[in-house]
């Protein structure tokens, strides 16, 4: 039942990221700045086109590739995933939880990076430097996920020992 909302989490992210992406895209220059020098001001540029693309496809191939093994759970794919991720078995939940989950963080932190390169690109001359905080909070959050992975891994290797 807790993936449900792992689910609902997902895909609130998703939905959260084409909307920011489409307002941050909106309003950068045409020449994006995606990285500062000594002085504050932007040294690396790409074309806003390239940009848009290369975060629409990162987008899209992390997303693709991290829910495809929660779909694979779900519709039972292989006799092996049947056995493993059985209907019914708490483990089965709670792995569907963290993947969703997880995928759900990867959404918030590329949504971070977005504001983050937004931030740079028009908000210097008004507030100064941008405020990098949820750079810092992003691989804390990545740590946390994957202790909770071992931690899942470890508790269902337990009970294979055991028999149970």
């Amino acid at each position: 039942m807790n993936h449900r909302f792992a689910k609902a989490f997902h895909v609130v992210s998703v939905l959260a990221f084409i909307v920011i992406f489409m307002y941050i895209y909106s309003g950068l220059p045409e020449m994006v700045g995606f990285e500062l020098n000594e002085e504050g001001f932007a040294h690396g540029v790409m074309n806003k086109n390239i940009f848009f693309y290369i975060m629409i496809g990162i987008f899209l191939v992390l997303n693709i590739l991290l829910v495809t093994p929660a779909k694979l759970i779900e519709s039972g794919a292989s006799p092996n995933i049947k056995r493993l991720f059985a209907k019914g078995d708490p483990f089965r939940d709670k792995m569907l939880t963290w993947i969703y989950s997880f995928v759900g963080i990867i959404n918030v932190s590329i949504i971070v990076v977005a504001v983050y390169i937004f931030q740079l690109n028009g908000v210097i001359e008004e507030t100064g430097r941008p405020s990098g905080f949820g750079l810092y909070v992003l691989p804390v959050l990545f740590v946390i996920w994957m202790v909770l992975l071992f931690v899942l891994l470890t508790k269902k290797m337990r009970t294979v020992q055991s028999g149970k």
